[in-house]
């Protein structure tokens, strides 16, 4: 604890840097732009057993800002950073200072952002895409805030544990989606940032992560260093640097977080708007694929808040289709909120499945779809194909079975009457309190408010800053080099053990107790009929996602995309024509699986320099030929010897297509059979399906 307290003092000296084990260098200093706010874009330098490969597609990680400091997503080789840079990907960091520019808000960091993404496309103008974005937790949330306005920045975005549905969860499980209603809305961040000066202090919202769990924080943490010392140390203490280095965020800022996402609710409804009113953050705008990555171990931000914004914009995945999106999807089973950034197994395993991917993820034609990890076999089909020891599968879902991930969401209805609850308590306390707590506060009592809040007075008081400390270092390093270890058989030690699990079953049911009763107190209150008549709202109203388009609008975008791509089903190249027999006769397989991709690229690679489609040419042709097929099946495919008038182009494309469709299973399933012997007499060639036949060159 000591240690822990000076190692806090002296980062705190050093302004906080981020606690990054990788080399980086400034790009652009978010503070020096016309709208300063306090972030940076920062570069990884790749380590020399890894040199960046240039044409590969730059990766962006945006760390949250949620309390702590930046530089979990790269706290460790094993590591979303250390996956990206071991693939050879051009790597950035989205970092941030410890106190915000003096009037800073969260429109200040979303500009400043995209100036951020404007430079690394700029450093990157021959990539093979444009960059692919992650936003970890808080991160998240304003990752899709800029790619809904500023779209054209983005290649695929990857939200990890990341709120976008506040209200969701389930019932007896989520009880932090509870505590905006019971603290009875907003107006207690405003209170909290008034009496900081205008400051609003993370140690708050780490504080309110701690609360979740009080068995680990009051004793399971600490019982495991002590009964691990010899080789938990280090990494105890490498976590505190981050977890206790506490920033701060404007009043504005975390009173825009709270008032719009936390208690309103409003991302997923495509209610937020700029401080001018002129802009929209439409999230139907985002044009790249959006993978979301959650885990059904996570209390913080459980599946249903990760993915509810879905059934909130979408009523069925064919309008999915209809606005061109592709989404994704992928389950933890337990990984806790902090074990999605900092767990290395799951970085050796989702992240890095999910990074290799990415090219194959940018092209899958839109719908919603689940990505399924599993291990390798060897005798698993054209197994040169897999990079490592996982093989990603992306599954199509529908929106109903997002749904049924949850318990419903009749029980998000008394979060509307929150909402107008805390709009009504923050216009009181904005009238009749604040002034007055503005009055009374300065940068001094500002600065002794914040030196003593509990956590971080427990650092200070732990630290050699207190007299009382200094005796200990040299009594430890005594202690240290006399103990010896009792066996593990020993019974005191057994004893122990079986006190600490009988301390951490206490508190354990104590929270449970707790987070029981807050749910009843809000069922109580804001369930109740006479409340919602209080507040203006009659029963059972509710906000129901997202505004859509009027119907005439909606009907009249149909008509002209069809249109459109009925100008092109007798027209196209080798490459339109072999994506279309290759989703044709894949169509009623509802698995998309990366070894025909990867033999796909491997085949690109191999074809005539002047012949070669580019990853972009082959993301349109397999957009558009899925909604031709869609539209008019038949007709596509009787228009194949339209696109491919020469038989020899003919056989090719053949070839071609049935060597990518075995790629999976090493033959033709029967649907696939079937509807491949329909493309051969419709285009009058035939290969033999008896072996692989040689392939010529495009």
């Amino acid at each position: 604890m000591r240690r822990r307290g000076n190692i806090c003092i002296e980062h705190e000296k050093a302004g906080q840097p981020p606690v990054l084990v990788f080399k980086y260098e400034t790009v652009v200093d978010g503070r020096t732009l016309d709208r300063p706010a306090n972030y940076a874009l920062v570069r990884i330098v790749p380590p020399a057993e890894h040199p960046t490969d240039p044409v590969k597609r730059p990766i962006v990680v945006i760390d949250p800002r949620a309390g702590h400091g930046p530089g979990v997503a790269g706290s460790k080789i094993a590591s979303e950073i250390g996956i990206a840079l071991r693939s050879r990907h051009p790597c950035y960091f989205v970092m941030f200072f410890s106190k915000p520019c003096s009037g800073q808000t969260i429109e200040s960091v979303t500009r400043a952002e995209a100036v951020f993404l404007e430079k690394v496309n700029e450093l990157h103008p021959h990539a093979e895409g444009k960059p692919f974005v992650i936003g970890n937790c808080q991160g998240g949330w304003a990752l899709m805030i800029l790619a809904a306005v500023a779209p054209e920045l983005f290649g695929p975005i990857l939200l990890a544990g990341s709120p976008v549905s506040y209200w969701a969860g389930v019932e007896g499980e989520n009880p932090m989606r509870y505590s905006g209603g019971l603290l009875g809305g907003s107006w207690l961040s405003s209170f909290a940032s008034d009496l900081g000066n205008g400051i609003f202090d993370g140690s708050y919202l780490v504080r309110n992560f701690e609360n979740l769990n009080p068995s680990n924080t009051l004793w399971g943490k600490q019982y495991n260093l002590y009964s691990k010392i010899d080789t938990e140390a280090e990494r105890f203490l490498d976590f505190e640097k981050w977890w206790g280095g506490y920033f701060y965020l404007n009043k504005q800022e975390i009173e825009w977080i709270v008032q719009n996402l936390f208690v309103g609710n409003k991302l997923s409804a495509n209610q937020v708007t700029s401080a001018d009113g002129k802009t929209i953050v439409n999230l139907y705008n985002i044009r790249s694929p959006i993978v979301v990555f959650a885990s059904w171990g996570d209390n913080i931000t459980p599946p249903q808040q990760a993915l509810n914004w879905i059934p909130d914009l979408y009523r069925s995945v064919d309008e999915i289709r209809a606005h061109e999106q592709t989404i994704i999807y992928c389950l933890h089973e337990k990984a806790g909120h902090l074990g999605i950034f900092v767990s290395a197994a799951v970085a050796d395993r989702e992240y890095t499945e999910l990074i290799t991917a990415v090219d194959l993820i940018d092209a899958l034609p839109p719908g919603l779809y689940e990505a399924i990890i599993e291990d390798t076999k060897p005798d698993m089909p054209h197994h040169e194909l897999i990079d490592g020891r996982y093989l990603v599968r992306f599954e199509m879902r529908t929106i109903e079975d997002i749904l049924a991930l949850g318990d419903g969401r009749a029980h998000e209805r008394p979060f509307e009457v929150v909402k107008r609850v805390a709009e009504i308590n923050q216009g009181l306390y904005d009238t009749f309190l604040s002034p007055w707590v503005q009055a009374m506060s300065n940068k001094m009592t500002a600065y002794w408010w914040r030196m003593l809040q509990p956590d971080r007075l427990q650092r200070y008081m732990c630290s050699d800053m207190n007299p009382a400390m200094w005796p200990l270092r040299a009594v430890a390093e005594i202690v240290r080099k006399q103990r010896k270890p009792v066996s593990s058989d020993n019974p005191f030690l057994e004893l122990e053990g079986h006190v600490s699990e009988r301390i951490m079953d206490s508190l354990n049911t104590y929270r449970d107790t707790r987070d029981a009763w807050c749910e009843r107190i809000f069922k109580l209150i804001y369930e109740s009929p006479w409340m919602a008549s209080m507040v203006g709202l009659k029963g059972g109203s509710a906000q129901q996602g997202a505004p859509r388009y009027e119907d005439w609008l909606r009907n009249e975008l149909e008509r002209l995309k069809k249109l459109e791509n009925e100008s092109f089903i007798e027209q196209g190249d080798l490459l339109e024509a072999a994506v279309r027999m290759l989703l044709y006769q894949d169509r009623d397989i509802q698995v998309v699986d990366e070894r025909p991709f990867r033999l796909a690229q491997q085949l690109i690679r191999e074809a005539p320099a002047d012949e070669r489609p580019t990853l972009a040419q082959l993301k349109q042709a397999l957009k558009r030929q899925w909604f031709i097929l869609l539209m008019d099946e038949e007709r596509a495919i009787n228009a194949l010897p339209k696109l491919l008038p020469d038989p020899d182009r003919r056989a090719l494309a053949l070839e071609l297509v049935y060597r990518i469709a075995t790629a999976r299973t090493g033959k033709l399933e029967d649907s696939q059979q079937v509807r491949f012997r329909k493309i051969e007499e419709i285009l009058g060639v035939s290969i033999s399906s008896d072996q692989t036949p040689p392939l010529r060159m495009m």
